[in-house]
């Protein structure tokens, strides 16, 4: 592991039994003590790169106070700006940013995008009460506009400060307003999550160690036959998905242990956006939580869902649901597709710069397309057992695609990999644009057999009026 890997997990096991501690902490304290600690934790590993998350919620606080009515896309387009200055500053003669400034960086441009659309239905609903003389049923929304330090509080609260999971203000006000923290579950779901870490960082370890990824760069590697250069990109993607279940599972366990996003089930609560209906626990009924809230990743469902379109709903779960509800509706265009494009898009830029984001990013809509042409010309058309079959073919196809987008996203260059994908024959577009075309011609063919079927509806009508007609004939001649 490299020294910054060790100081991010340093950060994740410390955060676990510190955060039993905060369940102790009255409201007022909980939160200056979560901000004390996240800050000293930010300018211990980004120094002086501090000030460019400062900036950004500096800038984000103005634009509220400025015009909450155009905070959202305001505070998007500061954001994003920002983001983009912040990974060009040595164009400027400045430092480069450390690894840590990054990921905090991140993270808080998903925060600032958030508060903003929360401070804005805020007012919204507040304008409502005043014109209806009733209290709004909104779900899960602020009780008042938050203060400069409550920004800032939420910014840098200590809990998954540099990996995450995303959670809203409001998220993080209900956790300092609980009032019986030391009440709700801890242990025993946190000892739950964190139960195949071992086994996650083990495989990490021990695959990464025999199969590096640097290798694809080398000269030899090219020298290896096709099937070689195949079956790679698997264990890239297997290393990369054990790495990330490792940490993400740790991050939840910080929230959990501190008990941020607990709530009960009658909650209905969804990854990143809390609470989905007004809930009120039974007195007679033993209370039942959970942490969907803060739920990052679902391990069995991103192995083992059938879709390319489901996989997404299973990795970085917080940061699906906020390009769901703050980038997709908000999309230039009008079809799925090129909705979907638009979102992945944006969720390249934020991840970084790099060609290969985009490469990969942007091969997801082709291999939703795809999906969907086989789905609707193959798989509808069989029977119980066929699609069956289907499906497993189906998720096989998907893992190798996420295999193969995986390889844009950790080679970056979009020379490392536009030369990895030639070595293997762009395989997986070759098979995508495969089955739109087949889709497309298996509908064609279902559109002209419809419209022979109709052809030969009509000229048996006719025909069966013709008998008709002769017979009315016959009838008449012998009548005469």
């Amino acid at each position: 592991m490299s020294p910054d890997e060790l100081v991010y997990l340093g950060i994740l096991a410390a955060s676990i039994p510190i955060g039993f501690l905060f369940r102790y902490l009255s409201p007022p304290v909980k939160q200056r003590a979560a901000l004390l600690v996240g800050l000293s934790i930010t300018i211990a590993t980004c120094q002086i790169h501090t000030l460019h998350s400062l900036m950004t919620v500096l800038g984000t606080w103005v634009i509220i106070k400025s015009n909450w009515q155009m905070a959202p896309a305001l505070s998007l387009g500061w954001s994003f700006l920002y983001l983009f200055f912040f990974r060009m500053v040595t164009w400027f003669n400045l430092p480069a940013p450390t690894p840590f400034a990054n990921a905090i960086q991140l993270l808080l441009t998903l925060k600032m995008v958030s508060i903003a659309n929360e401070v804005k239905s805020f007012h919204e609903e507040k304008k409502k009460e005043v014109s209806s003389f009733s209290k709004s049923p909104v779900i899960g929304g602020l009780s008042q506009e938050p203060s400069l330090y409550d920004i800032v509080a939420y910014s840098y609260c200590y809990v998954g400060i540099m990996t995450g999971p995303f959670f809203r203000f409001q998220t993080y006000m209900d956790w300092l307003r609980q009032p019986r923290p030391l009440s709700l579950p801890g242990q025993e779901p946190c000892l739950q999550r964190l139960k195949l870490v071992p086994v996650y960082a083990g495989l990490f370890l021990a695959v990464n160690s025999v199969y590096p990824l640097s290798y694809v760069r080398t000269e030899e590697f090219l020298e290896h036959n096709y099937f070689f250069r195949l079956f790679y990109m698997i264990l890239v993607f297997f290393v990369f998905r054990m790495r990330f279940y490792a940490a993400w599972c740790g991050a939840e366990a910080g929230c959990i242990s501190a008990g941020l996003g607990c709530y009960p089930q009658g909650a209905l609560s969804k990854p990143g956006g809390g609470p989905t209906v007004n809930y009120s626990l039974d007195p007679d009924v033993p209370a039942v939580y959970d942490f969907k809230t803060i739920q990052n990743i679902d391990c069995y469902n991103t192995d083992f869902c059938v879709k390319v379109r489901h996989g997404m709903r299973y990795w970085n779960m917080t940061v699906q649901w906020w390009l769901h509800h703050y980038i997709y509706p908000n999309s230039p265009f009008k079809a799925y597709t090129l909705r979907a494009g638009w979102t992945m898009f944006i969720s390249a830029y934020w991840h970084g710069l790099h060609a290969g984001y985009y490469l990969s990013f942007l091969t997801i809509p082709l291999c939703i397309a795809a999906e969907s042409a086989m789905e609707s010309s193959v798989r509808a058309k069989l029977g119980p057992r066929g699609q069956n079959i289907f499906d497993w073919v189906h998720w096989f196809l998907k893992m190798r695609a996420y295999d193969y987008m995986c390889m844009g996203f950790v080679l970056l260059k979009a020379s490392d990999t536009i030369n990895y994908w030639s070595s293997i024959y762009f395989i997986i577009h070759v098979i995508a644009v495969g089955c739109i075309l087949l889709g497309r011609v298996t509908k064609g063919e279902k559109r002209e057999g419809k419209r022979v079927e109709k052809e030969e509806k009509v000229e048996g009508e006719k025909v069966e009026g013709d008998k008709v007609e002769k017979r009315k004939e016959d009838v008449r001649e012998k009548t005469e």
